[in-house]
């Protein structure tokens, strides 16, 4: 059983690699099975939900973490995205559940109406449209 710090632990570096744009550190904390669902991408792989991270880093000026809740095997990141687009501040919920020390699943949670413009300018990613 994965017990709290180690969610703590494997979440904190997951969400940690992801900001700098670690894909490689990002993905070694994901588990068989993954899923992630957003408003705009869904993905059953490891790395799928992180294609395009290069475009969303590039606008991303910051990332205050808001609240941290962990259990045995899931957690809960709140955290404010900050961008240099119209998008501005980002209020975003991820829930994370784990087995055997991985992420198993995420569910990114955010008010994606802002985004609209932005995603029609640059075009769907090949995670959003399943390829």
């Amino acid at each position: 059983m994965t017990t709290g710090p180690a969610v703590r632990g494997t979440v904190r570096t997951y969400h940690e690699a992801r900001f700098l744009g670690d894909v490689a550190t990002a993905a070694a904390q994901i588990g068989d099975g993954f899923r992630f669902r957003s408003p705009f991408v869904t993905s059953d792989s490891a790395t799928g939900h992180l294609d395009g991270l290069d475009g969303l880093l590039s606008i991303v000026t910051g990332v205050d973490l808001v609240s941290e809740l962990y259990g045995d095997a899931e957690a809960t990141l709140v955290y404010d995205v900050h961008t240099a687009s119209p998008v501005g501040t980002q209020r975003t919920a991820e829930h994370f559940r784990l087995a055997d020390g991985r992420i198993t699943s995420i569910l990114l949670i955010f008010d994606g109406a802002p985004w609209q413009a932005l995603m029609a300018a640059v075009g769907p990613s090949p995670a959003a449209t399943g390829a």
